[in-house]
C-alpha cells in the first residue's frame, strides 16, 4: 500500500527536485500536489484574486513542467491534488464566482491532466444556510461538477468530493457531503450519466472528527466509491491538520480521533488506494532542520496503518 503527503511546505517552485527527493528519502512514494496554494482560500473569501490562473494554459504547463520532471526523477507519483477552494463564495461578486467557475476550475483540470494525476479533490458549495436546504445546496454543487465532468471523462480523472464542516452561530456543524448514503447515491448517478468514473469520494478524517461522524460506518457505506484520503488529526474543536494520534480525550491517552474505526472501515472495504496525509501545517510548527524527521515520522505512521490493513 502506497503512502503520500502534501507537497505544501516541502516542494518549492525554485527547486522542486529537492523537495520531491526529500519525500522519497523519508519513505513516501506518492504526493498530494497542493495546487490550492497558488490561489489561497482566505484571499478568495475576501474577493482578492491573484493572476496566477489568468496565465495562458501553455505558460502554466511550462511553469509546472519542472515539478512533473522532478517528481518522476525522484520516484514520487502525483497520486492526487486539491483544486483551489472555495469554488463559490456566498455573497461574492458575480465576477469572482464566474472566474472561479470558468477559469480556475477548468485550468485546474488541465493541470491535473498535465501532471498525470488521476484524482482531484474539490469542495462542495457551503450553501444550505443560504438556500434553505441541503438538497438545494447539492443542486448548485452538481451544476459546478457538471461543468468539469466532461474534462474528467476526457482525461480519465476522477473528481472527488469530500466531507466538510461549516460554521453556524459560532458552532462547527456538518457541511456538504456528510451523509455517506446520499453521497454514494449521487456519485453513482453522476457516473451512470457520464458512463465513466468521473466522480468519487475523499474521506477527510479531521473533518469527520470535528462533526462526530462514525468513521467505520461512513467508510463502509462509501465502499468502492472511496478513492482518496485526507488523513490528519485535531482536538475535536478546530481543524488543525496535525499528526495522527496527537490528541487525546483523557490523560489515559484515549485518542480524540477514531483511528480504530478508520482502519476497520478501510480494511472492511478492501481499500487499496494511497494512505495520503494532509498534515502540511505540522511542518511549520517544528524547526526547519527537523522537517525530514517530522516527515519520516508521518511516513512511519503510514507504514503502521499499512501493516494493519494488509
Amino acid at each position: 500500500m502506497k503512502i503520500g503527503v502534501q507537497t505544501k511546505n516541502v516542494v518549492k517552485d525554485s527547486c522542486p527536485l529537492e523537495g520531491f527527493t526529500m519525500l522519497k528519502q523519508v519513505g513516501f512514494s506518492c504526493c498530494d500536489f497542493s495546487l490550492d496554494v497558488y490561489l489561497k482560500n482566505f484571499n478568495v473569501y475576501q474577493n482578492r484574486i491573484n493572476d496566477f490562473f489568468s496565465a495562458p494554459l501553455d505558460e502554466m504547463k511550462e511553469y509546472f513542467a519542472p515539478h512533473k520532471q522532478a517528481a518522476q526523477t525522484a520516484g514520487i507519483a502525483i497520486s492526487q491534488m486539491h483544486m483551489p477552494y472555495p469554488n463559490y463564495v456566498p455573497g461574492g461578486t458575480d465576477e469572482l464566482n464566474e472566474y472561479l467557475r470558468s477559469v480556475v476550475a477548468p485550468k485546474s483540470m488541465e493541470i491535473c491532466a498535465f501532471l498525470e494525476c488521476p484524482y482531484i479533490v474539490v469542495h462542495g458549495f457551503k450553501l444550505s444556510h443560504y438556500l434553505g436546504s441541503e438538497k438545494a445546496e447539492w443542486e448548485k454543487t452538481s451544476e459546478f461538477l457538471d461543468s468539469i465532468a466532461p474534462a474528467a471523462k476526457k482525461y480519465g480523472i476522477t473528481i472527488c468530493i469530500e466531507n466538510l464542516y461549516t460554521g453556524l452561530g459560532g458552532h462547527i456543524v456538518e457541511g456538504p457531503c456528510c451523509d455517506a448514503s446520499k453521497a454514494s447515491k449521487r456519485i453513482d448517478e453522476f457516473n451512470e450519466r457520464y458512463g465513466a468514473q468521473v466522480l468519487g469520494f475523499c474521506f477527510d478524517t479531521g473533518h469527520a472528527n470535528l462533526v462526530g461522524l462514525d468513521f467505520e460506518n461512513f467508510i463502509t457505506t462509501l465502499g468502492p466509491r472511496l478513492k482518496v484520503l485526507h488523513i490528519h488529526d485535531n482536538d475535536g474543536i478546530s481543524d488543525l491538520h496535525q499528526i495522527p494520534f496527537t490528541f487525546t480525550r483523557t490523560r489515559e491517552n484515549t485518542s480524540s480521533t477514531d483511528w480504530d474505526g478508520f482502519v476497520k472501515g478501510l480494511k472492511g472495504i478492501g481499500y487499496k488506494g494511497v494512505l495520503s496525509f494532509e498534515t502540511a501545517p505540522v511542518l511549520t510548527a517544528f524547526p526547519n532542520v527537523m522537517k525530514a524527521d517530522v516527515l519520516g515520522f508521518i511516513a512511519n505512521i503510514g507504514r503502521y496503518f499499512t501493516g494493519i490493513l494488509l
